[in-house]
């Protein structure tokens, strides 16, 4: 049995499935709070909060290139497009305040007043603010090149998302609420003058997407309805999908890459892929407690086992007592040493899943498709379920059913897919997963791979992943940590 060894200079590869290895390297822990440390679009630097301090790091050294104190704690942060700018948003105080990553005198207040700010994005071309107020009594889109505000009709209140900008930035949709119906907004980014202003086929609508390719727009109905309304901008209805159900609807939704998929996630556990030509189910699957060969042919299951590792590690001392059992070191300068270790486990089906059952008399139960990623080239489709909080489901749609069950001992808090890579002229999907632990678990079509993280009292809750896909961050509770592919995964 291939047992973990450690690599000297923070560098760990773990022991894994088909000996597929995933050499990483760590860089120290940097304090950080609140918003989650991104990478710049350009990947050039990396971002962090500090309380009231924002903290621009040059992203391969990690040197500090500029440090800017805000008014007060740092609620968000975002990047705009072109990577010159970032905004910090303080919300308890209705300000946004932004910085240059290059010009340190350069600075920006933006005070919304009474009015105050829940929520503020960049524009597209990354010339403008766009900034919702409280209880969303309005949107004000705050222009930097000429200083000019323009005030547009408040988004609708409780929507999971309201404004969604197209793929080629020139529309911002809106959803809006009006005479107890749904109505949607198409503005001009380049003006922020309407273009067209419709009612949607939806009862109580929470989400809006658009179509990667920009032709059209998804709209999903509430949880008591599962519908999802397809409009094109001038506010025809292209399609609507609905299916009558026993409880509650459609959770989230997600397209895929290139606009010919939409994924949908139930809180009956069951996932939906439909295409856009006619808008009906390609894939309709339940994700299952129990594992069965007959029913999941195919399916590759990934069990996490945790295990008591001796190693040798450097002392002065020759000897070394493990309880009440005294060991003898041959090396002078080595001495055995006790550690617990995880690995993935291949496991044959059947095989039963870790699942908890929801209190459905409690509002919003835990339960349902909670989070859907698609991999860069859209072949693959990962998800998770409330219900199986340990469990990550990687679905192939080439074959067209589920691939691959990852099982965890601790529930899982993030996981996304690496930017497009190649690999000797191939495409490469890799993911990483962290479950708030001192472990990071890689996937990708070849194996799997569990990587210990080698920061004492480290727990990676959240991952983002850098444009170019070679380093990601990972986050813990009060500090963050860049992880490097040392060489590209390989079998």
């Amino acid at each position: 049995m291939n047992l973990p060894y450690f690599i000297p200079e923070t560098q760990y590869v773990a022991d894994v499935c088909h000996k597929y290895t995933f050499p990483m390297d760590f860089s120290e822990t940097y304090k950080c709070s609140g918003p989650q440390p991104t990478f710049s679009p350009d990947g050039r630097y990396v971002a962090a909060a500090v309380e009231y301090r924002l903290v621009i790091r040059d992203a391969e050294t990690l040197a500090v290139v500029q440090l800017y104190s805000c008014l007060d704690r740092i609620d968000h942060f975002q990047w705009s497009p072109n990577s010159m700018y970032i905004l910090c948003g303080l919300f308890s105080r209705a300000i946004i305040q932004i910085w240059s990553a290059v010009q340190a005198d350069w600075t920006c207040k933006i005070d919304e007043g009474p009015a105050g700010v829940q929520a503020a994005t960049w524009s597209p071309d990354g010339t403008a603010v766009v900034l919702t107020a409280s209880f969303h009594i309005r949107t004000t889109v705050w222009s930097l090149k000429d200083r000019h505000c323009h005030y547009l009709p408040g988004s609708k209140s409780g929507a999971t998302k309201s404004i969604d900008f197209s793929p080629c930035g020139l529309y911002m949709a809106q959803l809006e609420r009006y005479d107890c119906h749904d109505h949607i907004s198409i503005y001009l980014t380049s003006s922020w003058d309407q273009q067209s202003h419709f009612r949607t086929a939806t009862s109580d609508a929470v989400d809006l997407s658009w179509s990667p390719d920009g032709t059209c727009l998804a709209v999903m109905d509430g949880p008591l309805y599962c519908k999802v309304a397809i409009h094109v901008t001038d506010g025809r209805i292209l399609a609507e999908h609905q299916e009558l159900l026993d409880g509650l609807g459609i959770k989230c939704m997600s397209w895929d890459s290139s606009g010919q998929f939409l994924a949908l996630g139930g809180y009956d556990e069951r996932l939906r892929i439909l295409d856009n030509v006619t808008w009906q189910p390609l894939l309709d699957e339940k994700h299952p407690i129990s594992l069965t060969g007959p029913r999941n042919p195919g399916v590759v299951l990934y069990r996490e086992v945790e295990e008591d590792v001796v190693q040798c590690s450097p002392t002065s001392h020759n000897s070394v007592t493990v309880g009440s059992l005294s060991l003898m070191n041959k090396s002078p300068s080595r001495v055995l040493k006790s550690e617990t270790r995880s690995r993935y486990l291949l496991c044959e089906l059947p095989a039963h899943l870790p699942h908890k059952i929801p209190d459905k008399s409690t509002p919003n139960p835990r339960m349902g498709i909670g989070v859907i990623r698609w991999s860069p080239d859209g072949r693959y489709l990962a998800t998770t379920s409330e219900v199986m909080p340990q469990v990550v489901w990687v679905w192939d749609l080439e074959a067209g059913q589920l691939g691959t069950v990852l099982q965890h001992a601790s529930e899982v808090t993030d996981f996304d897919w690496a930017p497009s890579q190649e690999t000797s002229g191939a495409s490469v999907s890799l993911l990483a997963i962290v479950a708030q632990g001192s472990k990071l678990y890689m996937w990708a079509s070849a194996g799997a791979s569990v990587v210990h993280i080698p920061l004492k009292d480290f727990q990676a809750q959240k991952l983002a992943w850098a444009p170019g896909g070679l380093s990601f961050i990972l986050t813990s509770k009060d500090c963050f940590s860049c992880a490097y592919l040392a060489t590209a995964a390989h079998a």
